[in-house]
């Protein structure tokens, strides 16, 4: 119950503070479809900014696509998408109609409707692509899908980037996009969602290299949530066995997060083999094989997969660096105090760098202050406040985890100094308006 109602806290700062929305909200809502706010849009792009660089600017062999979401339709044949491989079971109440994922109900020990009590039908299988028509006439053929996942664009276009970069094994594609899915039992706020986006990223390599690759991409993921301050009691590696993996699957394993609401994958690292080339160039009927020069035997490179949800991530690093103060932090002032929350996002990844806040609105403070923000925004994300007492701007701060406050007050307009207060350590520090730009960049470096 306790990490029920801490779910329920994150999802009420989400909303109150501008992170996440219900998703058509004045119209009654859409299950499973949720709105970024301004200050979720910024905390999602530092999270894909952050992966993005680890892809693509600290590996020299991995590059970077963007495919289309609409595909021809025997691109998800070709996947298996189209086929009892990508099903849920699906159990609908007789009584009220609801529809409910019959593993879910299976693992819960449940046999009647959650909601209303009433008998369910038999599992039924549900595909779960998210179909739509392109053209004037709506018919077979003229069906298409939304994609259900990003690799099947890499997939596609392996020869197209192979060649343009000239690119040779071992070598990576990744793109993040927006990907679509029926998902029956959507839940857990931003966790299942049925639009939703994937950081996704396939290396292809030679069969007798896929246990190496595949022990140094798990050490690799791992290691980029750490140095984004996820607290390591919170992660773990869950291998899959034998009877939980893909048909296609040689080896998998998930990095869980500790949800208030469970264990849960916000990323999976695949040995898929060889199973995507294949599939393509069989039903594409475009050779998508390499040759072994040693051998002059002809391949198809197996390929090493990691696919991490962003929506999944912002909310992992939301919930793991969300604190509460009882009693609050604030020692300056003797009024009742109240729990403070405090987001302790690593700085990389908080929405707003730095707050700029005038003690007063008198027009000196303010014209310094709007001044000092207009500069700093040359480079960071910066907010300007001056509503409300010191102390309450300083919390809305803590709230939405920008790492520094900068106060004006009437001694500012003499010696030309301002107050610098560190999100973290509370320690606040005078200094000369000249050398913010300075501080700041090495602080945020």
């Amino acid at each position: 119950m306790e990490k029920e109602k801490n779910l329920e806290k994150i999802v009420s700062l989400c909303k109150r503070r501008g992170f996440v929305f219900p998703g058509s909200e004045i119209y009654g809502g859409l299950a499973g479809i949720y709105d970024y706010g301004p200050l979720g849009v910024e905390l999602s792009m530092n999270v894909k900014n952050a992966w993005r660089r680890e892809m693509f600017r600290l590996h020299e062999n991995i590059f970077e696509l963007d495919s289309s979401i609409l595909m021809q339709k025997r691109v998800w044949q070709a996947s298996g998408h189209t086929s009892a491989g990508f099903t849920d079971p699906l159990r609908e109440c007789k009584k009220c109609h609801h529809r409910f994922r019959a593993d879910h109900l299976t693992e819960q020990g449940i046999d009647k409707c959650p909601d209303c009590g009433g008998d369910l039908t038999e599992p039924k299988r549900f595909n779960l692509l998210v179909e739509t028509h392109l053209g004037p006439v709506q018919d077979d053929s003229s069906l298409v899908y939304l994609r259900g996942e990003t690799a099947q664009g890499i997939y596609v276009n392996y020869n197209n980037v192979k060649i343009s970069q000239s690119a040779s094994l071992p070598f990576g594609i990744g793109q993040i996009g927006k990907a679509f899915r029926n998902e029956i039992t959507p839940g857990h706020f931003i966790y299942r969602m049925r639009e939703f986006e994937q950081m996704e990223q396939q290396y292809f390599i030679k069969p007798s290299e896929a246990d190496k690759y595949f022990e140094q991409w798990k050490e690799e993921r791992l290691h980029w949530y750490l140095d984004l301050g996820i607290k390591k009691e919170n992660l773990r590696l869950r291998p899959h066995v034998t009877g939980e993996l893909a048909h296609y699957a040689k080896a998998a394993v998930d990095i869980e997060y500790n949800f208030p609401f469970g264990w849960h994958e916000i990323e999976g690292i695949h040995n898929r083999g060889d199973w995507d080339l294949s599939r393509h160039s069989e039903y594409s009927g475009q050779d998508l094989s390499e040759i072994d020069t040693g051998t002059g035997k002809r391949f198809y490179p197996y390929v090493i997969e990691t696919s991490a949800g962003v929506d999944r991530l912002t909310l992992a690093f939301i919930v793991d660096a969300y604190e509460e103060v009882i009693g609050g932090r604030t020692t300056t002032t003797q009024s009742i105090k109240e729990i403070e929350v405090v987001l302790k996002l690593d700085h990389r990844l908080s929405p707003v760098k730095i707050a700029v806040l005038p003690l007063s609105k008198k027009e000196p403070l303010v014209n310094m202050a709007k001044d000092i923000a207009s500069k700093l925004r040359k480079n960071w994300n910066v907010q300007y406040d001056d509503t409300a007492s010191i102390g309450k701007r300083y919390r809305r701060q803590d709230e939405i985890g920008t790492p520094f406050c900068i106060s004006v007050d009437f001694e500012s307009i003499d010696d030309k100094k301002v107050t610098v207060r560190d999100r973290d350590t509370m320690k606040q520090e005078r200094m000369e308006i000249g050398k913010l730009e300075i501080y700041i960049a090495e602080k945020l470096k």
